[in-house]
């Protein structure tokens, strides 16, 4: 199910006893479940989201680390980071965007494809000839005695032919099973795991499957990657810059946001999920040590007014994180977080007062999927979350004050730095926040 459904009301789903156990493993819900109850208890819903990226992901294996604070099962992802050579590499050829952003394209640069490509044709499958098949098929398997010595008679005198025995073709990934590794504190987020090799080139993201909407940010989305992909191929516009991330989820666009920038405030709502993200970054602060950039995991809810500064909160501000973040932010990031009407208006709200609160202008740089759904209200496929975006973003720029907003597209046009299926419904959008009070008050003085 994709993340723009609404719940539709269904029949009830099936009892967990005619689930397969890997089926409910994967399903795992909050459902108030504590790490002492059984794995088997777990029902799957029909309103449950899962992320493409985890399906879609080749080669992957998504290992289960832990039981979260709701007893949720956590699960382990890594990343991979394309090297400057093979970045450039699937940037030769302008006219094969398709198949830079296909993550079998890359795996058959590694050897790893299913199929084998003659290097001489960019990403054109070479079939094996019918003589060389493992499935005795094709007109040149049935010889005849005189040119194959090797068939013998029987008996009865008739031709005895030994078939090669038929093999499963390769499907180009690996079976996904989900393992449990270990149990750890629930109450430790800081505790990394041990299989941690510290790899500058890999990104490793604790997260989540199959959860209700309101928990979707626990999910790594393809929007965090192609936001991501975006910062790494403009490292001048993040150098030594103070960025907000809103709606951060599992963290991934801040990390790789703070190998180039100063400092990142990823922000989010929600004590488990600020604990993943603050888990996520310990896993991959070697990454940041390199640049010297720093991840701080703060709450930041679209529906309050005011940052949370309250001493006793997990993630609550502090009176010089509030004063630096309005004093040096040049930056904001928002990764996918347009799905749900009700959140893209408070998120414009939230903007737009963060914007007026800034001493200086700043860039907004937002990514978004649309997802098409076929909707019984216009009996056609629309995706109401994207025109409903492009409305309050039209509000935006009309709205007069000491902040005048100016949104354009941003071509996708830069390299793919990650793995992962770069589609046509993604998009990239600059909003660029101006003030205009000075101006207004020299044109006011002549």
């Amino acid at each position: 199910m994709e993340l723009g459904h609404r719940r539709s009301q269904r029949s009830p789903p099936p009892q967990p006893a005619q689930l397969p156990r890997s089926d409910q493993l994967l399903a795992a819900e909050d459902l108030g479940m504590t790490c002492g109850q059984r794995m088997d208890s777990v029902t799957f819903h029909h309103d449950s989201v899962l992320s493409d990226v985890h399906m879609l992901q080749p080669r992957a294996r998504h290992l289960m680390t832990r039981l979260n604070r709701t007893g949720q099962p956590v699960f382990m992802s890594k990343f991979r980071i394309l090297s400057r050579d093979q970045v450039l590499d699937q940037t030769k050829d302008p006219d094969h965007s398709e198949e830079r952003g296909s993550p079998l394209s890359r795996e058959s640069e590694e050897g790893n494809s299913p199929m084998r490509r003659d290097p001489d044709e960019r990403g054109s499958p070479v079939k094996e000839s019918p003589e060389k098949s493992d499935f005795g098929e094709g007109p040149s398997r049935a010889k005849s005695p005189e040119k194959d010595q090797s068939l013998e008679l029987d008996e009865d005198g008739d031709f005895e032919l030994i078939r090669p025995r038929r093999q499963a073709p390769e499907c180009g990934r690996d079976e996904v099973c989900p393992v449990l590794l270990s149990q750890t504190d629930p109450q430790d987020p800081e505790d990394p795991t041990e299989d941690n090799s510290e790899s500058a080139d890999v990104i490793m993201i604790e997260h989540t499957m199959a959860t209700l909407l309101e928990d979707v940010g626990k999910q790594v989305w393809r929007g965090a990657l192609f936001l991501a992909d975006f910062i790494l191929s403009e490292p001048r516009t993040f150098r030594g810059a103070t960025v907000l991330e809103l709606g951060g989820g599992t963290g991934l666009t801040s990390i790789l946001t703070a190998t180039v920038a100063k400092r990142v405030y990823c922000t989010d709502v929600g004590e488990d999920l600020l604990s993943m993200c603050r888990r996520n970054i310990s896993l991959n602060k070697h990454m940041m040590e390199l640049s010297g950039g720093e991840v701080k995991v703060r709450q930041l809810d679209w529906l309050q007014r005011d940052l949370c500064t309250d001493p006793e909160e997990e993630f609550s501000w502090s009176e010089e994180e509030v004063a630096d973040l309005y004093d040096h932010t040049t930056v904001i990031i928002a990764a996918d977080v347009v799905y749900d009407d009700d959140l893209t208006d408070a998120f414009f709200r939230t903007l737009y007062q963060l914007c007026s609160s800034l001493t200086h202008s700043c860039d907004v740089y937002i990514s978004i999927e649309k997802r098409l759904n076929f909707t019984l209200r216009h009996l056609e496929v629309c995706c109401e979350a994207y025109e409903h975006f492009h409305h309050c973003l039209q509000q935006l720029q009309d709205l007069e004050g000491p902040v005048r907003f100016n949104a354009q597209s941003v071509a996708p046009r830069f390299p793919q730095s990650l793995i992962y299926e770069r589609m046509d419904q993604l998009e990239l959008w600059k909003v660029s926040a101006t003030y205009i009070t000075n101006l207004q008050e020299t044109c006011t003085d002549h």
